[in-house]
């Protein structure tokens, strides 16, 4: 591999490791709280508000829209816990429906525009090949965040805000699938009893050999990335029957 590809790989290596900080101790809380479905409702909110910023300017740049993914993944978080707190036995299928209605919503919205569809299709499973600084630095940003809010998550009041802003900055960038995929896998992992630094290296594996996939078959990177964080999800089930 040549200087200049090792260059050009060096923000897409950057942005899933500062995700793996970010995301897999939010996806632990997740987990714990037993809200699984708040992964994909926010998650699509936000990209949703990011579609909507990008068919209302012509190639925005990062910032404004991590800005727009910010406020409606607020504004999602918001809902979502307002539901868990009224209605805790029926929240997972009420949360459910907040994703269909954001998903519907970013169909809607990507109707509107002649390349609406692409956009879209960026957003659920982006190229994190093509990954910008820009964007690095925002997920840089958002694992601080978590770093300085690790020991408040347990409150609701740190934990959907928090939450909130982690993905605005994380589905732009890498996509929704990867996203929910790097929330949850890890996750299953620290629920076995695995130690936070082994389950971030796991995560971190599984993103390497993503990217190598991708780079070898030219394939998607986001897809590629998403299948080997699903197939870690997996092994952690199985060890569970091992041990059992």
């Amino acid at each position: 591999m040549s200087l200049d590809a090792l260059a050009w790989l060096a923000a897409p290596v950057a942005a899933l490791a500062l995700a793996c900080l970010a995301l897999v101790p939010l996806g632990a809380q997740v987990l714990a709280r037993g809200v699984v479905f708040i992964d994909l409702a926010v998650a699509q909110v936000a990209a949703c508000g990011a579609l909507v910023c990008a068919l209302a300017l012509d190639h925005p740049p990062a910032w404004a829209t991590t800005l727009a993914a910010a406020a409606a993944a607020l504004a999602g978080a918001a809902a979502v816990r307002a539901i868990a707190r009224r209605a805790p036995r029926q929240r997972e299928a009420l949360i459910g429906l907040v994703y269909v209605a954001g998903a519907s919503t970013a169909v809607l919205a990507a109707a509107q525009a002649p390349h609406g569809r692409e956009l879209l299709t960026a957003l659920l499973a982006a190229d994190v090949l093509w990954a910008p600084w820009s964007a690095t630095a925002l997920l840089a940003g958002a694992a601080l965040l978590g770093a300085l809010a690790a020991g408040r998550l347990q409150r609701d009041g740190w934990f959907y805000p928090v939450f909130a802003l982690a993905l605005s900055a994380a589905v732009p960038a890498l996509g929704l699938y990867l996203v929910f995929a790097l929330l949850i896998a890890p996750a299953l992992w620290l629920a076995r009893g695995l130690r936070l630094a082994h389950a971030l290296a796991l995560a971190a594996g599984a993103c390497a050999l993503g990217l190598a996939l991708s780079w070898a078959g030219d394939w998607p990177s986001g897809a590629c990335v998403a299948l080997a964080l699903c197939g870690l999800g997996l092994a952690a089930l199985r060890r569970q029957e091992g041990a059992t």
